[in-house]
């Protein structure tokens, strides 16, 4: 009976001290992160300023990416199909009521239709532009974010060096312990390897919805494409 005892004592206090040391732990990444003193706290929430706006941008960005790509498959059908029956206000009534890029474009070309086919393509490509610029707005600020992320780390690994030497050369003595460079080493460390991060975050955010922007893009094209085929040849 006392072995169980003994047992369960020791499973217990094995356990607090596990605890004690991961709760160490996550006062100590905490205070490794915010320890950096006014300068390198400074930077620290900057580059968190950043991080927390390529989320959100990326997130934002994304949905509204793929609103946009959600087509249905036959209203290129429904389109050929009115116009080769001569019934261009259904065809028109069908873009309107369709909340696509594609619908847009494809109304801004029966809009113009009656006039040369060249002014009807001109038009298009007026509303695909104005479009694409709907699809990239702020995706820029994503690419600023991750050139600027990691190069505001480094301002923050420089500054924090330059604050560790300071310390060294107002030291009285020659000895030199290591709680006096801490903070200047803790902004050096810290703001290095949060900048990088942010930094790979922003451009692989980037990237993708660049990746698929390019896709809602191509099936414009190819659905404006058809739509002046129709037009050549609507029989």
């Amino acid at each position: 009976m006392s072995l169980l005892l003994q047992a369960d004592t020791l499973s217990q206090a094995a356990t607090q001290i596990a605890e004690d040391v991961a709760s160490d732990k996550e006062i100590t990444l905490m205070s490794i992160i915010f320890s950096g003193g006014p300068v390198g706290t400074t930077i620290m929430t900057v580059i968190f300023i950043m991080m927390f706006f390529a989320i959100y941008l990326y997130f934002e960005r994304l949905m509204a990416i793929k609103a946009a790509s959600k087509m249905d498959q036959t209203f290129m059908t429904q389109i050929k199909m009115y116009l080769q029956q001569g019934k261009l206000e259904n065809a028109r009534m069908l873009c309107v009521s369709t909340n696509s890029p594609v619908a847009r474009l494809i109304e801004k070309g029966l809009s113009r239709i009656g006039k040369p086919l060249n002014d009807i393509n001109i038009a298009i490509e007026n509303a695909g532009k104005l479009e694409v610029y709907k699809l990239e707005k702020n995706v820029s600020l994503l690419a600023t974010i991750s050139g600027a992320g990691p190069m505001t780390g480094f301002l923050g690994t420089v500054v924090g060096m330059v604050m560790a030497f300071h310390e060294m050369a107002a030291s009285a003595s020659n000895k030199i312990e290591m709680s006096v460079l801490a903070e200047g080493i803790y902004t050096a460390m810290m703001t290095t390897v949060v900048g990088l991060v942010v930094g790979i975050i922003a451009y692989v955010g980037y990237n993708h919805l660049v990746s698929i922007t390019d896709k809602v893009v191509n099936m414009m094209e190819v659905s404006v494409v058809d739509f002046l085929d129709v037009l050549n040849d609507p029989v």
